[in-house]
């Protein structure tokens, strides 16, 4: 039971700011680019009522790669309000109560992965309390030895983005991929949702994405767990009749909780597989508030079972099976 409330203070959404787009030019149109931040409250550390917090979408990348993503955001995107050294990413959270993180990357080009892949490994050296994930780009070659490497460090899972590495989930050069997480036990977090969509990607992401393509990756590899951020966004309803047929699909909730695109959080997508979701936020690459999303999720009246589910016993069921070292749930 929350026993602290968080700041019932209401929370200004961009819809306060401007007129939503419409939807044929997708969540970040360039006429309307960059998006606004949020003035909003942040909370001093999490309620320590809640239960057991793990942000399932957590980026962590070398510094110099993260200056490269915040230049495309303050152009094309929305203003980062942490830009913090890769070092100090998971303490900033971590030392606001959040028990545990998953860290998140993703290679831009052809040769970049196994070095962001060391880079992850010593990263979660470092800190026990962060489950590090791989990333590969599909096509390029030893892909499948790139991941195994990943794995024989300590990595939990793959982070695929098919609109920054502009791929289709269906495509065939994502089929080692797919099988690498699969004989590994690994699972995959792909951004397969068609939004947000900007025409500053190098491609039509609306035409790249779809729940369909999901569903036949999930139909040609039924062994694979797949986790697709922000609720599948914007198609919520092909998501939520795909959680009701596949088992090894799971959604989190980052950013589209935070009601800060012009879309209203779906909630049927937490109950219709509350054992299915996660918790994420995107940090460190908000406009908001770190704590935003976690404000609105506990104010939903989910049961306490289910949110504490959601908060963070998904995510270590998937990513972690149990506890990374040196941790307690208790």
């Amino acid at each position: 039971m929350l026993t602290e409330p968080m700041s019932s203070a209401p929370l200004p959404c961009l819809a306060d700011l401007q007129e939503p787009p419409p939807s044929s030019s997708g969540w970040l149109p360039m006429e309307r680019a960059p998006l606004p931040g949020l003035d909003d409250e942040e909370g001093e550390r999490l309620p320590t009522s809640l239960p057991p917090v793990v942000d399932a979408h957590v980026h962590v990348f070398p510094d110099r790669v993260f200056e490269a993503i915040w230049r495309w955001f303050d152009t094309h995107g929305w203003p980062i309000r942490y830009r913090l050294p890769a070092s100090h990413v998971a303490q900033f959270l971590l030392s606001r109560g959040v028990h545990q993180i998953v860290a998140l990357h993703y290679a831009h080009r052809p040769g970049m992965a196994r070095s962001l892949n060391q880079f992850m490994a010593a990263v979660c050296a470092d800190e026990p309390r962060i489950i590090g994930l791989a990333t590969v780009l599909p096509g390029e070659a030893d892909a499948s030895r790139i991941l195994d490497e990943a794995f024989s460090m300590g990595l939990q899972g793959v982070k695929m983005h098919c609109h920054v590495q502009c791929f289709a989930p269906d495509d065939p050069a994502m089929h080692e991929v797919y099988e690498a997480c699969v004989r590994a036990d690994r699972p995959l977090v792909m951004h397969a949702g068609r939004e947000p969509k900007s025409t500053a990607y190098r491609c039509d992401t609306h035409a790249l994405c779809s729940a369909d393509r999901v569903a036949r990756v999930l139909e040609a590899h039924p062994r694979l767990r797949l986790c697709v951020p922000h609720l599948g966004a914007d198609e919520f309803d092909a998501y939520e009749r795909l959680l009701e047929r596949h088992d090894g699909l799971w959604l989190d909730t980052t950013m589209v909780a935070a009601g800060y695109f012009p879309v209203e959080l779906p909630l049927r997508l937490l109950r219709c597989r509350p054992d299915r979701v996660l918790y994420g936020t995107d940090f460190p690459n908000l406009p908001y508030a770190w704590d935003r999303e976690i404000k609105r999720l506990v104010t939903l009246g989910l049961p306490e079972e289910e949110l504490a589910a959601l908060l963070g016993q998904n995510a270590l069921r998937l990513f972690a099976g149990t506890p990374p070292r040196g941790t307690s749930t208790a």
